[in-house]
């Protein structure tokens, strides 16, 4: 079964809740084989809104990449997300950053995600549970490209797959 990498996100009401109900979502398309820990950012975009937890997960799924973007829309749904703003604050997010090496350019779907080289709460979290991997376009290591982006991250807990 292919692997992918799923961003996850949020900075409104319970965010620790809304994440755990997503990675309890996600467990209905595939075996979520890996966790971030999770992180407290500051927003990407407008700053006039709370911080984020944010983190990462390896999910290894059944699902085709456009099935799966389906299936976070619709875990986001479920958890009550509300549409508001680009980058504005949201209950929960969740976003293919990669699927396997595959490079779709879609109108509603881009992957590798285009802004996963530079958002912190992503690369960082993304390094910390696939250390090796490879960017689908560039071929470059991710590794080189955090060696040109700051970490503001703060830890705020861990997860692990067994505990969900």
């Amino acid at each position: 079964m292919p692997i992918c990498y799923i961003g996850f996100g949020s900075n409104l009401g319970d965010r620790l809740g809304y994440i755990l109900g997503a990675l309890e979502g996600l467990m209905a398309f595939g075996e979520i084989k890996k966790v971030s820990t999770v992180y407290e950012s500051q927003p990407w975009g407008p700053q006039n809104q709370g911080s984020f937890l944010n983190g990462v997960l390896e999910l290894e799924t059944w699902l085709n990449p456009i099935d799966l973007l389906r299936a976070l829309k619709s875990t986001e749904q479920k958890l009550g997300r509300r549409p508001r703003e680009r980058w504005g604050p949201r209950e929960i997010d969740l976003d293919i950053l990669l699927y396997e090496n595959h490079i779709i350019m879609l109108s509603f779907l881009k992957v590798p995600h285009p802004y996963l080289t530079q958002r912190d709460f992503v690369l960082f979290p993304l390094l910390e549970v696939a250390p090796e991997l490879i960017h689908p376009l560039s071929g470059k290591r991710l590794e080189d490209y955090a060696l040109n982006l700051q970490n503001r991250l703060v830890p705020y807990i861990c997860i692990l797959p067994s505990e969900l």
